[in-house]
């Protein structure tokens, strides 16, 4: 699956005011720029447009109307093409002159359409984000456009610089002298990275998964509030599944049942995760909607070679539910 990851660095022009967690205002004000950069049809219901079918908005935002599963997938709704990544610093109060970055995750084919993200970003500027002063959204300008350390855009001279190279990220099924490992593979025309090594990792390790932001995740049909490790790895799973489906090379040839009964065998060895309530305003429902998540870290001890490919995968692509607001933002460290 192709896999772009760029960062946007905005000015802000008059004060404001952001929430502490600030991914839903972004994406939020991200579908209503988009949507005014490249929908001809400006009156139209999504739904009812004879456009739909090749739409960017519609691909990237209303996704279930203009893809469908596979057939005999695991997949029941498309997932969106995309994951904001925003600050995550919880300042609330920015003055004119402040700057801040926001990051935008891309994937599939969508990365071919990196110009018109831009220019939506250059748009949302002109909307504004959260509240400002005398009632008016914070105004910003778009300063830069970064992926990695390749400028791709820049306030100063107005061009853009598609970048040349791709990253892809697979899973891929290896067998080895005692089970199969998940690894993830990286291709890039300019620099490869060092390869993982061919034989999994056995034997007892400890591994801390700290959430960066929100977690929701839904498990014999309710939000936990916990997250054993067989959890866990069902949501990465479900997650990658989605992914290659829809914008990746397909199905990942990988034996889910078997990780999953495995998984259930890593125990946890500390746990300081808490529950988090937030709320954010949908512009489509016009109404607040109260959300929560897991947040905080949890370590895991036992045979957990085999899934460090997986957890390397979604620490890219994010897990959970409600990705698209940057939610489900995971990061691995062994101790």
């Amino acid at each position: 699956m192709q896999y772009g990851k760029y960062s946007f660095r905005c000015r802000f022009e008059t004060g404001a005011i952001l929430p502490a967690f600030k991914g839903s205002t972004f994406r939020g004000v991200f579908g209503i720029a988009l949507k005014r950069v490249v929908c001809a049809l400006k009156q139209q219901e999504c739904a009812e447009c004879l456009l739909r079918n090749r739409c960017l908005y519609v691909k990237v935002f209303e996704t279930s109307l203009a893809l469908k599963p596979p057939e005999g997938s695991r997949v029941s709704d498309p997932p969106h093409p995309f994951v904001i990544e925003p600050p995550e610093t919880e300042k609330r109060e920015y003055e004119k002159g402040d700057t801040i970055e926001c990051g935008l995750a891309l994937f599939g084919d969508i990365n071919s359409h990196l110009p018109y993200f831009v220019y939506a970003f250059e748009q949302m500027g002109k909307i504004g984000l959260g509240k400002g002063v005398r009632r008016r959204h914070g105004r910003f300008v778009l300063e830069e456009v970064k992926k990695g350390d390749l400028t791709v855009y820049s306030e100063k001279d107005r061009k853009l610089a598609v970048p040349a190279e791709t990253e892809e990220l697979s899973l891929s099924r290896e067998l080895g002298p005692s089970r199969p490992k998940i690894m993830i593979r990286r291709r890039k025309k300019i620099v490869l990275p060092a390869r993982r090594p061919a034989v999994p990792e056995q034997g007892n390790l400890r591994l801390k998964v700290r959430l960066v932001t929100p977690l929701r995740l839904k498990f014999e049909n309710r939000i936990r509030a916990d997250l054993p490790f067989h959890v866990l790895v069902r949501a990465m799973l479900r997650r990658v599944s989605s992914l290659m489906n829809i914008w990746g090379g397909g199905e990942p040839a990988i034996d889910y049942r078997e990780l999953v009964e495995r998984a259930g065998k890593v125990r946890i060895t500390d746990n300081s995760l808490r529950w988090f309530d937030w709320k954010r305003y949908s512009n489509r429902q016009e109404r607040k909607m109260f959300m929560g998540g897991m947040l905080g870290s949890v370590t895991y001890g036992g045979d957990l070679g085999e899934y460090l490919g997986l957890l390397d995968f979604c620490q890219k692509v994010h897990v959970g539910k409600n990705t698209s607001f940057g939610l489900g933002k995971i990061r691995a460290t062994r101790e």
